[in-house]
Formats: C-alpha cells, structure tokens, sequence
C-alpha cells in the first residue's frame, strides 16, 4: 500500500443497479463453495480450487486483511443485502484501480457482474477520487469480454501481462474505464 492510500472502511454497503454490494460475513461461509468451487472459476480466476468451507474461512481472512491494510476489498454481490450471488473486488495497485468478479454458475446470466463493475466502479471515482478503473482479463473469457464491454469499458493499447496461475500461462489484457 503506498503511504497516501487510507484504509477501507471497515464496514462498507454500495446501493445501486437494482443490487447491495456489502460485506462478507461469517454467516456466508456456507454459501461460498457453491459460488466458488466451479470450473470455470478455477480456470479463469485466482481463487483457490477446490474451494471448500476451509477456503472460505481463509479468503474471509485475507478479505479482511487487505482491507484493513488499504490494498483491496471484496464484497458479495447480493441482490437485497441477503444470499451472497458472487463478488466483487477492488484493488489498488501501483497501476491503478483494478475491479474483479466472479459469479455463482447459478446466478449467471442476470447481468451481475455487469452491474456489480458498474456500482464499483462508481465507489471507486466517487469516493476514491480514481482516474481509471481498470479490468484485467484473458480475451479467450468471452464472458468476460462481454461484461466489459457492456459495462462501457474500452480494451487499453497497453502489453499484455503474461504469468503463469495454477500452473497454468496467462495473458491478461488490460480493459479501461474513465471518470467522466
């Protein structure tokens, strides 16, 4: 975390596009396997795999941690402030305010993730004072490019960052939105 980054509120819920981004909470271990432990999360994500209740208890943990540190905070996406339907993520990075998700497979196809960029995307320019939004995402995830793309993010002329994840190589574009 650079010195001029404040922590995260410890308590956090954002309103808006028919959803209740809020924090995770021990009540939601449960339900996290069944959101996270997919195939196509182990693919296209970092989240660990298999993800199980003793995996959920550690990313409750980390949330926390990042949190309390100022470098990222992660929210279940809900529609009411009830069931969690996926999550999303924001993390302050030295080249700036990248968001992420991941859905449930169950609550696919409802614009979610959409929606969920959208709400923090605004958090982000509203009340971090970002420039930039950033998404960073392989182009093989159709999906993916799909929820930038609706969510009025532009594919950046910057390099691909290549690694390697789960003992797999990745290329990630880098897909940006601007404060108006």
């Amino acid at each position: 975390m650079s010195s001029t980054a404040s922590p995260f509120p410890e308590r956090i819920r954002l309103t808006g596009e028919g959803l209740v981004l809020r924090d995770w909470t021990e009540a939601d271990v449960p339900a996290m396997p069944a959101l996270f432990d997919h195939p196509d999360i182990a693919y296209w994500t970092p989240i660990v795999s298999p993800f199980d209740e003793e995996a959920a208890w550690a990313r409750l943990d980390r949330d926390r941690h990042l949190r309390a540190d100022g470098t990222a905070m992660l929210l279940a996406v809900t529609v009411d402030g009830g069931a969690p339907l996926g999550e999303v993520m924001l993390r302050r990075a030295p080249e700036g305010t990248e968001l992420g998700y991941a859905i449930g497979p169950a609550h696919r196809g409802q614009a979610l993730a959409v929606r969920a960029v959208r709400v923090m995307a605004a958090y982000a320019f509203e009340e971090l004072g970002a420039d930039r939004v950033v998404l960073e995402l392989e182009a093989e995830n159709a999906a993916s490019v799909a929820v930038a793309t609706k969510a009025g993010f532009q594919l950046l002329d910057v390099p691909l960052i290549r690694g390697e994840e789960k003992g797999r190589p990745f290329a990630l574009q880098t897909w940006g939105l601007d404060r108006d």
